[in-house]
């Protein structure tokens, strides 16, 4: 069931902690989503965020499986283009902060990790 829930994703992992940790992280949170009952509208990915959606990202399946599910993934366009990895997109749709400021004003609910 898809609630009106969206999670905001910022940094490359969940937490301030070492690479590792905060990889095994949102890995776990990710997957809780994925095999829950309730999903998010949609995550929107900015700032470091943005490079869990590249290749090599360790929670490429899980974030492929929440698209399949109708999860929106919302990836900032700016920010890929800052890092230089636009190309290197996987999963998610590029868009610009306009589709993240609308997700959030139609949201109920806005968890930020």
């Amino acid at each position: 069931m898809k609630t009106n829930t969206i999670v905001i994703i910022n940094n490359n992992g969940m937490g301030q902690a070492d690479t590792e940790l905060t990889h095994k992280l949102i890995k776990a949170f990710l997957n809780m989503l994925d095999l829950g009952e309730k999903l998010p509208t949609a995550i929107c990915f900015y700032a470091d965020g943005v490079k869990l959606t590249t290749g090599g990202s360790p929670v490429l399946e899980e974030l492929q499986s929440l698209e399949e599910k109708g999860v929106s993934l919302i990836v900032c366009t700016t920010c890929l283009n800052h890092f230089e990895i636009f190309d290197d997109l996987q999963v998610g749709t590029a868009g610009g902060m306009k589709e993240i400021v609308d997700a959030q004003w139609e949201a109920g609910k806005v968890i930020t990790l």
